[in-house]
């Protein structure tokens, strides 16, 4: 039964990210709910989910760019490094550390995906940020998002906007970049013990079908509402953190 509940997990969160983003929000409670430390929730979550990001990257490859004069090699290897940055603080933050975090971080990630969902006005035809900031900016993005990664879909769409790639480029980059900034952190998490390798298969293989019916449904599904439960979860999710004893 539990592992249908992370079944049915993984197929929510597969299509939420394909749809919206936000996976993570169904992901890391529920499998805290099947008994992990929050630390081994997030490790878990983040290996499960990775082989869904690959190819949600690869599906969008012939729109993905660099951002202005940084090319795409560039913010690919800035990827890499911040996400084995931010990976190398995960398996160094002691699970108790991380559960104290956690709440912040999932209030973080709330407060990011509902400010890009129904706030961040289009910057399209206006450039801010230059090849420095854009690198800068994407390599702090790559720590965090090897470190917990709720939210960085939305920090790399802005800061990709920012520097001056349309949204549909921007987005399908972001993809791109997504995977490549996990995957740093995944090699990295394969030897960790936090790794519950059960649970990360079958929330994976639901995360795969949920990606492929995310696809299918994107024009079939009113994204405004799909992302308002989003952050009804995140807000929820952040009261029940706050509240959960460490």
């Amino acid at each position: 039964m539990l592992l249908f509940v992370i079944l049915v997990a993984g197929i929510w969160a597969g299509l939420q990210n394909a749809l919206a983003g936000g996976g993570s929000f169904i992901t890391l409670p529920v499998l805290m709910l099947s008994g992990m430390s929050p630390l081994a929730a997030n490790i878990t979550s983040t290996v499960a989910l990775f082989p869904g990001q690959v190819t949600s990257g690869f599906a969008g490859r012939s729109m993905v760019t660099g951002a202005g004069r940084l090319p795409f090699r560039a913010l690919f290897l800035l990827s890499i490094l911040g996400g084995v940055v931010g990976g190398l603080l995960l398996l160094n933050t002691p699970s108790s550390v991380f559960a104290r975090l956690v709440p912040w971080l999932v209030l973080f990630a709330t407060t990011v995906f509902a400010w890009g969902s129904f706030f961040r006005k289009s910057t399209e035809s206006t450039r801010h940020l230059g090849p420095l900031g854009a690198a800068l900016a994407q390599f702090c993005i790559a720590v965090y998002g090897g470190y917990f990664g709720g939210g960085i879909g939305f920090l790399m769409v802005a800061a990709l906007t920012l520097a001056g790639l349309p949204t549909r480029n921007a987005s399908a980059t972001k993809n791109a970049l997504a995977g490549v900034m996990n995957a740093s952190a995944v090699l990295l998490f394969m030897t960790s013990s936090q790794v519950h390798w059960l649970q990360a298969a079958v929330l994976g293989g639901g995360a795969i079908l949920g990606g492929l019916m995310g696809n299918w449904a994107l024009h079939r599904i009113n994204e405004r509402l799909l992302r308002v439960v989003i952050v009804c979860i995140g807000v929820l999710l952040t009261g029940g953190l706050f509240l959960r004893p460490i």
